[in-house]
């Protein structure tokens, strides 16, 4: 009896481990508060690795959420030093294989003052199943891209059984997924093109974990995604394994404008409607110097009204590019000579960040030049605003073939999957996504998705039937 009346004292939490950059933690908080908005009788934990790598400027965010939302709590782990990589993700699951010893610490220290009912991690955080299954709670895994991003994952590593090649070996031989248009196996995330890279293991490690989990929670909503999604359900893309229950719970998207960007909103305020076109390539988007120049000339010869963010180049020292917050950038030195002079007026160059989706949800933003990162693109389709698709890391190349191919919401940038545009390029693009009748086709469907998008978050919408069905499953136990 005394044990059943401590248990009844417990708090109920929910625990949600993110990886810590930036876009998978926005991502994450927008779960939780979608979750609390259900007003279920518990609260929740985010377990927060600290990387020394750099992330994205992610303290600010993270004090907005504590004292906006008492229901969520931040447990900070220690700091840990991970070895040097020149690859991103490298640092990122070596990371996240030095925290499971704390993570395990923590679970076990949260579980004398609460009844944790359930864990969501970011798929990237997948070592934490090991951990899940020693304290008997049940796991579930937030995959925060699309459902055509998971479909490829998990069908993967059938794929990768039947072709003994590396997929670099192969360059634009078309791969076929479940639910997916044809893929060149260049488009693949970088991660996964050479077997005999450290890296790969890695992801393969992850997308081998994704079948093991008790849920797969995916940022994104039944009507952008259809034959993905029934692919996935349907088990084409494990074929041998049973596929755990998929939850479509998206687009969870965040809507604070953040601090600062009164520049460019006042700019935006002087322009006229649906004439802009916003350029911005997420929290990690850098250009070499010359690229920032192609870029230029090309918005230069447009003609068209123009907002880009422009960040400092990449360091020249691959085992360094990640590790800090690049140096503010000069303008001056960067772009062409008189570019910011002759462009006056109908375009402005802001250094480093913008408030993006305050500059997406503003009537003068007619188009978005993207690195097709999900959030941004959930960003786009919340507000509107057609977009060209520029990938550049992680799996941004198969969101551009998805983007542009399967969903008609986006025009290519030719060469982005090279590495180079040029200047003529940029400036036909451009012009094409604002004026052209292929940008007239664009711009209606996405308009036609936006609808369909603020339907699934809506009350009796299927974003919030699947949340509302997830958290009485936790109630019960």
């Amino acid at each position: 009896m005394e044990g059943e009346k401590l248990k009844m004292k417990k708090g109920e939490t929910i625990i949600l481990y993110p990886s810590p950059e930036m876009g998978h933690l926005i991502s994450m908080v927008e779960l939780a508060k979608c979750i609390l908005e259900l007003n279920p009788p518990f609260s929740i934990t985010i377990l927060l690795a600290k990387a020394s790598f750099n992330t994205g400027s992610t303290a600010p965010y993270i004090r907005m959420v504590e004292s906006s939302f008492p229901s969520i709590t931040f447990i900070h782990l220690p700091p840990l030093q991970s070895s040097l990589s020149p690859n991103r993700e490298t640092l990122m699951f070596r990371l996240i294989d030095l925290n499971s010893p704390l993570v395990h610490q923590s679970l076990l220290s949260l579980s004398v003052s609460s009844s944790i009912l359930a864990i969501v991690y970011d798929s990237f955080c997948h070592p934490i199943l090991d951990v899940a299954a020693q304290l008997h709670i049940p796991c579930y895994c937030f995959f925060t891209s699309g459902a055509s991003c998971l479909s490829a994952f998990l069908h993967f590593p059938t794929l990768q059984r039947l072709n003994p090649a590396s997929f670099k070996d192969l360059q634009d031989t078309p791969l076929h997924f479940p639910g997916l248009p044809p893929v060149p196996a260049s488009a693949m995330p970088l991660p996964l093109l050479d077997r005999d890279l450290e890296i790969y293991n890695g992801f393969l490690n992850l997308v081998e974990a994704l079948a093991k989990a008790d849920g797969i929670l995916i940022n994104t909503f039944g009507t952008l995604e259809p034959r993905a999604i029934q692919a996935i359900s349907d088990g084409s893309c494990l074929p041998d394994t049973p596929t755990p229950p998929i939850y479509c719970i998206g687009p969870l998207i965040s809507k604070e404008n953040g601090e600062g960007g009164s520049e460019c909103l006042h700019w935006l305020d002087s322009q006229p409607s649906r004439s802009v076109v916003f350029l911005c390539f997420g929290s990690l988007g850098r250009f070499s110097a010359a690229q920032l120049i192609e870029i230029a000339v090309g918005l230069e010869r447009s003609g068209q009204r123009f907002l880009w963010v422009v960040r400092s180049p990449p360091s020249d020292d691959p085992t360094k590019r990640f590790l800090l917050t690049p140096p503010e950038p000069d303008l001056g030195a960067l772009l062409p000579d008189g570019f910011l002079e002759r462009t006056k007026g109908r375009g402005l160059v802001v250094k480093s960040w913008a408030p993006q989706m305050a500059v997406l949800s503003h009537d003068s933003v007619g188009g978005f030049v993207t690195h097709c990162g999900w959030n941004s693109v959930l960003e786009a389709l919340w507000t509107g605003v057609p977009m060209v698709a520029w990938p550049l890391y992680e799996e941004q190349r198969l969101n551009r073939v998805v983007l542009v191919e399967e969903m008609g919401l986006a025009m290519p940038m030719e060469g982005a999957e090279k590495g180079w545009v040029l200047a003529e390029e940029v400036e036909r693009r451009v012009r094409g996504l604002m004026e052209s009748e292929e940008g007239k086709v664009v711009r209606e469907r996405t308009a036609e998705i936006r609808e369909k998008a603020k339907a699934a978050l809506g009350e009796g919408g299927s974003s919030r039937a699947a949340l509302t069905e997830l958290t009485r499953l936790w109630m019960r136990g």
